[in-house]
């Protein structure tokens, strides 16, 4: 039996790479046609889409709440930032390695005493850390560059890239897409590596922590262990996507990462749909466009962009959308999808049915 079971997991490794493997090229492809300022914004929406694929692990299949996914996100980005300054020339596949690394290192500091916590406890720990890494970044400033950050220009638009492009602004779109596609790309293997974990045998430990804590210590599941991890993965992939967002945004300073950010970051994977792969896609599809359907909101509606509403104008609709979507779409956007494909086939089956009597 164990050989079957064997090629059953090479088959569904597999079927998972391929269809991973196809949204990342399907993308890939949108970005030849999209103009230079939506690249940009593609990138970082795949940049958040990373982020919100930690945290939909975190939340979503260990059931723990955190706070403060920004704060991690921070350290992945001020850990690459350090690094490009005095070590631009350095591959980025070790950037993005270390910037992984670092950040799956400060969620298991903040793990580890928090694995007996839950619920509000340990949301306002989170919450406590995020806030504490912009206070930090401000005080090293020999290190971070205090309030007014680092600069850095690490994503050099390869000359094999350019000879793709021609025309009078050839270098602005070989670099916006060339931006965008390394972002789509780091985001595809991330999803890749995040979809294996999910069907792992620590993917099911952690459903069963999340449904019935009890339940998973009587089959031997160590729950401290257990919720460490996810932390550490979750922590991991937000320091990956705090790295390509500075390397996106050639800079890193401590206004990036406001406490405004976890809530962000907590109401995309809602609206797009806990503990699911599509629903980080959504989530990082609505972020990296929204600001263009808020502008273009605000000219409808006469509102002026640097008013007080204007300005929090992004907060108040994803706040209606929050609640619209926990009244109608308990499951977010992407269990919306799977009820209305559910539906679909039922009014399909009704109708063959009908026509066979």
């Amino acid at each position: 039996m164990s050989w079957f079971r064997s090629i059953v997991a090479q088959e569904r490794t597999t079927a998972r790479l391929t269809g991973v493997l196809a949204v990342t090229i399907l993308t890939l492809a949108i970005t030849f046609v999209l103009p230079p300022v939506a690249d940009s914004q593609l990138a970082g929406g795949a940049a958040i889409s990373i982020v919100i694929l930690g945290l939909s692990w975190l939340v979503g299949w260990s059931g723990q709440i955190s706070l403060g996914n920004s704060g991690f996100m921070a350290v992945g980005a001020y850990a690459t930032g350090i690094w490009a300054v005095h070590h631009g020339s350095t591959p980025l596949i070790f950037t993005f390695f270390l910037a992984t690394v670092i950040g799956a290192i400060s969620g298991l500091i903040i793990a580890i005493p928090s694995t007996r916590l839950s619920g509000p406890y340990l949301a306002g720990m989170t919450l406590a850390f995020s806030a504490a890494i912009s206070p930090i970044a401000q005080n090293y400033t020999s290190v971070t560059g205090g309030e007014g950050g680092l600069f850095f220009n690490t994503l050099t638009t390869p000359h094999w890239f350019l000879g793709f492009f021609s025309g009078q602004n050839a270098t602005i779109n070989a670099a916006a897409q060339w931006t965008a596609d390394l972002a789509v790309v780091v985001a595809g293997v991330a999803f890749f590596f995040m979809a294996n974990l999910f069907h792992s045998h620590t993917g099911r430990a952690m459903r069963l922590v999340r449904d019935n804590d009890v339940a998973a210590e009587l089959v031997g599941i160590n729950l401290p262990r257990t919720r460490t991890v996810a932390f550490v993965v979750s922590a991991a992939f937000a320091g990956l996507g705090g790295s390509v967002y500075v390397l996106i945004n050639a800079t890193v300073n401590p206004s990036a990462f406001p406490l405004t950010l976890s809530i962000t970051l907590l109401t995309l994977m809602v609206l797009g749909g806990i503990g699911t792969l599509s629903g980080a896609v959504i989530g990082g599809i609505i972020y990296a466009f929204s600001t263009n359907l808020i502008s273009h909101l605000n000219s409808l509606t006469g509102i002026n962009p640097t008013s007080n509403l204007g300005a929090n104008m992004q907060g108040i609709i994803f706040g209606v959308l929050l609640i619209l979507t926990m009244l109608f779409a308990p499951h977010g956007i992407a269990g919306l999808g799977r009820r209305l494909r559910f539906f679909a086939k039922s009014v399909r089956r009704v109708a063959s049915a009908s026509t066979g009597e």
